[in-house]
């Protein structure tokens, strides 16, 4: 008889080749998944320490979101409908304001919203006090990959968010050894580019340099808007892609987040290096434009899915999916009478198998198969938006959101059971978080309103 520290029972099971296998039972032992099967009329065959019942749950790979920023968690609701430049009037006022404490309770927050909406894995790009998200990542449960933001120059960028370049390398190597491989295995630590403008020639090549040695990946923001387009072309008369290019940056190892503003050229070179684009729709759309995603596809590239925060949007890869789907249609497929131009499927792969090849844990997570860690969402689909249909994987790119999600399993570990988190009281921490948005908020001089708390 098999013995199993967890055993889902009579679910439906989300397999990679995105088909369903009806009426099953997962098996996980030792954070891993071991066994995937067609459940037999005998239910004794397997023993578990603890059994869950998966009627009228799908059981699918966690999403993995590939951009987003812990850090400004405490920021939701006040770049909403604000006029340019939000970076500088707000984003900058508020991270440099920002103490351990307040980061900590924002990245609790964070991780309590991503896992409840059936995210298990994150990758930041960095913020202030990243020990701080680490911290809450391994307390709470989550997988995270997480870097340190750098930047040693910018005109618009307070002293005291600069570093040297010496000192911005090593506060990451610092970050790698306190944290890296830690909670069992689920934090992982990256080196970080915070933008273009704000890297010296030197910091890029040491970032280049350092991440290959340690074996490690890169988190960029490419290619976003078009003041940084301009600032490589006039500085460096090459465009941004190009120019990371140039210092040996562009890898399978690189998350380049947004990829919007790029030309055909630069597309390509990304294609042929093999690195990553993450996709943030409802930010793209609302700030920099239409990614050329179709492309990305067409040629083979890995494309993945993130949020890029709490400030303008709510945290889970449900709302991402439909956005990027929908916008796609919109601006490519409809002028030429196209419904493919980006199938259901492929953005489902995305947010799952695509996002763990960015982080480099393709071998890892991202899909449900005997080997794979058991970092698992069950969603309930006994609801009128999701059944009956004829396609339910198509439907939960169309149809499914986060409150759809019922439990959710990190490395083998129950976080969530019926909606509810297991580990930490949810309203605690809401109320600190809240009582850290107004605190930082008058250091920082920003009209915030008072967070509404019950």
């Amino acid at each position: 008889m098999t013995q199993f520290d967890l055993l889902i029972q009579n679910c439906h099971v989300l397999l990679p080749d995105f088909t369903v296998l009806p009426n099953a039972a997962i098996g996980i032992k030792d954070s891993r998944i071991a066994l995937i099967e067609a459940e037999p009329s005998d239910t004794g065959t397997y023993e578990a320490r603890e059994i869950l019942d998966g009627d009228g749950k799908l059981a699918m790979p966690g999403f993995v979101d590939c951009h987003t920023h812990a850090a400004q968690q405490l920021l939701r609701g006040s770049v909403v409908d604000e006029l340019p430049m939000v970076w500088t009037r707000i984003l900058v006022p508020f991270e440099s304001n920002l103490t351990p404490e307040d980061v900590y309770k924002g990245a609790l927050l964070f991780c309590l919203e991503n896992l409840k909406a059936g995210t298990t894995t994150f990758a930041d790009a960095g913020g202030p006090f990243m020990d701080m998200v680490a911290r809450a990542t391994v307390e709470t449960g989550i997988r995270g990959v997480i870097t340190r933001s750098t930047m040693d120059t910018g005109s618009d960028i307070p002293d005291g968010m600069k570093e040297s370049t010496a000192d911005a390398i090593r506060g990451t190597e610092q970050l790698y050894k306190d944290w890296d491989n830690s909670g069992e295995g689920r934090v992982r630590i990256w080196f970080s580019l915070r933008q273009a403008m704000t890297s010296t020639p030197a910091l890029m090549e040491a970032v280049a340099g350092r991440s290959k040695e340690l074996g490690t990946g890169v988190h960029i923001h490419l290619a976003e808007h078009l003041a940084e387009v301009a600032h490589c072309l006039t500085n460096y008369k090459m465009r941004p892609t190009q120019w990371f290019d140039h210092f040996g940056l562009l890898g399978p190892n690189l998350i380049a987040a947004h990829s919007v503003r790029l030309s055909d050229q630069e597309v390509l070179l990304m294609a042929e290096r093999g690195a990553n684009p993450v996709h943030c729709p409802q930010s793209n759309l609302g700030n920099h434009g239409f990614s050329k995603t179709p492309l990305f596809m067409a040629l083979g590239v890995n494309v993945a899915l993130g949020t890029d925060g709490a400030a303008t949007t709510r945290l889970n890869l449900f709302e991402p999916m439909r956005v990027l789907k929908y916008a796609m249609q919109a601006r490519h497929g409809v002028e030429i009478n196209d419904p493919l131009t980006l199938p259901a499927l492929d953005v489902l792969k995305m947010a799952t198998q695509g996002g763990a090849k960015a982080v480099m844990m393709e071998k890892e997570i991202g899909r449900l198969e005997v080997g794979y860690k058991a970092d698992i969402i069950l969603l309930d689909i006994n609801k009128p938006h999701l059944s009956p249909t004829a396609h339910l994987p198509k439907t939960i790119v169309t149809a499914a959101g986060p409150d759809d999600v019922v439990d959710v399993i990190v490395n083998g570990r129950l976080l969530v059971h019926d909606g509810e988190f297991l580990l930490m009281d949810e309203d605690q921490i809401r109320r600190d978080a809240g009582q850290a948005m107004l605190s930082v908020g008058r250091r920082a001089n920003l009209s915030l309103e008072s967070p509404y708390l019950d």
